[in-house]
């Protein structure tokens, strides 16, 4: 899918104000309501907008320490009877399978590193996972962000599905 620059202003708008509301923004970009709540409801229908929900800061939640886990997995029974296993870990935030020396790259957090120690513990735990290797992240300079796209895929006429 294609996003104009509308698009991209409105995505923007509500990433910095997501309290925000449909009229409230139809206002501050000078369009009428009913566009911005079609091109809202237009890219929610095709995957471009998941969702409106609050971010949560684990940090804030005591969750202090954040980590990369590379996973190996057996081969027979596949990653996905894993991942589906590793769903059930509520400290795992993401995992992603890779290329390279490992199969899957898991973001976990934990309340230090005993904890952390104690979510690799279940990990390894789950059918399937052969070994882990794991790294702290000690800072993060630049956080999870995707407004960066959205304001350079007008100009480039990114597409998707």
């Amino acid at each position: 899918m294609t996003i104009d620059a509308l698009d991209a202003r409105i995505i923007a708008l509500f990433a910095a104000e997501p309290k925000l509301g449909v009229l409230e923004c139809s206002r501050r970009l000078g369009v009428a309501r009913g566009t911005v709540q079609a091109r809202l409801d237009r890219m929610a229908a095709r995957g471009v907008i998941i969702g409106f929900g609050p971010e949560v800061n684990p940090a804030a939640l005591g969750y202090v320490v954040t980590a990369f886990v590379t996973l190996q997995i057996r081969q027979i029974g596949g990653r996905a009877s894993v991942a589906d296993r590793l769903a059930a870990i509520p400290e795992i935030l993401e995992a992603h399978t890779i290329t390279g020396g490992g199969d899957m790259l898991c973001r976990v957090v934990a309340r230090g590193n005993a904890d952390l120690q104690r979510v690799i513990d279940l990990i390894v735990e789950v059918g399937g996972v052969v070994r882990t290797s794991s790294v702290i992240a000690l800072d993060t300079p630049i956080p999870h962000r995707v407004m960066p796209l959205v304001t350079d895929a007008p100009r480039h006429g990114a597409t998707g599905t």
